[in-house]
C-alpha cells in the first residue's frame, strides 16, 4: 500500500492522536492558573499575588513572567477562562508551535507595557493580557498568511471579540489593567507576522 494513501483508520488515530495532545496541552495550561488560583485563596498568607508586574520596578519585572497565573478573585479567573480556551486552542492549529509563540508575544508584551506605562504603586496580574495576544495573534496570522483557514478565523476573533478589544485596550475601566490588554494585543499581533516570516517545522 502506498505511504501516501494511508488508511483512513490510520488517518482517525493520527487526527485523535493531536486533538489529544492539544486538549491536554490547554488542560494543564489552564489548569495551572486555577490550581494557582485555589492555593492562593487556601493559603492567603503566602501573598501570591504580589509576585505580579509592578511598574518600573527591578523586582515587579518577575510578574512579567508569574502575573498570567495570578488572579484577585474567582470572577476574575472566570472571565479569563473562557478566551484562553477558545483562542488558544485555535492558536494550536497547524502546529502547537504556534500556541507557544502567541503565548509568549501575549505575556512579554503584556507584561513589559504594564511594567512600563502601569500607575505607580500597582500590582498588575490576571491572564487577560494573555487573551488579548492570542486573539492579536490569530488576526495578525490570518492577515500575514491570506490563506483561507487562517482568514476564517481571524475574521471569527474579530466578529467575536473586537468590540470587547477595543475597549479592553481603553483606559476606560477603574481596576481594569488596560496596559496588559494593549500589550498583550501587540505582542501577539508581533509574534504572528513572526510566525508568517520564519514558521515553525515541527511541533
Amino acid at each position: 500500500m502506498s505511504a501516501l494513501n494511508p488508511p483512513s483508520g490510520a488517518t482517525r488515530a493520527s487526527l485523535f492522536d493531536q486533538l489529544k495532545a492539544r486538549a491536554m496541552l490547554l488542560g494543564l495550561f489552564v489548569g495551572s492558573m486555577w490550581v494557582t488560583f485555589l492555593v492562593s485563596v487556601a493559603i492567603p498568607f503566602l501573598h501570591l499575588n504580589r509576585h505580579g508586574v509592578v511598574p518600573r520596578t527591578l523586582g515587579g519585572l518577575q510578574g512579567v513572567l508569574f502575573a498570567p497565573w495570578l488572579h484577585a478573585s474567582f470572577l476574575h479567573i472566570m472571565s479569563n477562562t473562557p478566551g484562553l480556551i477558545v483562542l488558544g486552542w485555535l492558536c494550536m492549529w497547524p502546529r502547537i508551535a504556534n500556541f507557544w509563540q502567541a503565548t509568549a508575544g501575549g505575556m512579554l508584551g503584556a507584561g513589559l507595557c504594564a511594567w512600563l506605562l502601569g500607575s505607580p504603586y500597582t500590582i498588575h496580574i490576571g491572564a487577560s493580557g494573555v487573551v488579548f495576544g492570542y486573539a492579536g495573534y490569530l488576526v495578525a496570522y490570518g492577515f500575514y498568511s491570506r490563506k483561507f483557514i487562517p482568514m476564517l478565523i481571524a475574521l471569527f476573533v474579530a466578529c467575536s471579540y473586537g468590540v470587547s478589544m477595543l475597549f479592553g485596550v481603553l483606559p476606560l475601566t477603574p481596576g481594569v489593567s488596560w496596559q496588559s490588554h494593549l500589550g498583550g494585543a501587540i505582542g501577539g499581533i508581533m509574534a504572528g507576522r513572526l510566525f508568517y516570516q520564519n514558521p515553525p517545522k515541527r511541533l
